[in-house]
């Protein structure tokens, strides 16, 4: 949401329903190993999402496609789907990547407690998964767009890592 990867004419809070923010993807390569998995945010089943929308010109819209597909879909771990999203008072479609639930990296609802175990101990290519999460939290803070559940997760990350 803070550094999209690609030009965009607009960007709006917005909200999705119908879907959660969630550590339900595992990653064996930028936040953790294949011996060690780490976790990723993805989109999951169920409650709803705030977030941003970005609007983008019509003469851009295949780059930005083709930028997305090879950001996210190298692993095939997300449904690419047009969903629709409230922006303000109106309900406007928007690409979305939702987690694939039949996917060998769909983490499902884990336990609060194992997700912070994991993400407390487990490091990939792009550095410690806790540093993913408080990266994210920290860029979230500062769109105004604040995510209770995600807080206290990093206090219990936080907690495990100063206990070793």
């Amino acid at each position: 949401m803070w550094d999209p990867g690609f030009e965009y004419v607009e960007s709006v809070p917005a909200l999705l329903r119908g879907y959660h923010r969630a550590f339900c993807v595992y990653s064996v390569r930028y936040r953790g190993t294949p011996e060690q998995p780490g976790l990723v945010l993805g989109l999951d089943k169920g409650g709803s999402c705030r977030g941003m929308a970005f609007r983008v010109a019509t003469a851009k819209v295949q780059s930005v496609i083709a930028t997305l597909w090879a950001r996210e879909m190298p692993r095939l771990v997300y449904r690419p789907r047009m969903v629709p999203i409230e922006v303000g008072s109106l309900k406007v479609p928007a690409l979305t990547f939702l987690a694939d639930p039949a996917h060998e990296s769909y983490a499902g609802r884990l336990d609060p407690e194992h997700v912070a175990q994991t993400i407390a101990f487990c490091c990939g290519a792009r550095g410690p998964n806790l540093d993913y999460l408080a990266n994210t939290l920290r860029h979230m803070d500062a769109l105004g767009i604040r995510e209770n559940r995600l807080h206290a997760l990093l206090r219990a990350v936080q907690t495990k890592v100063q206990r070793t």
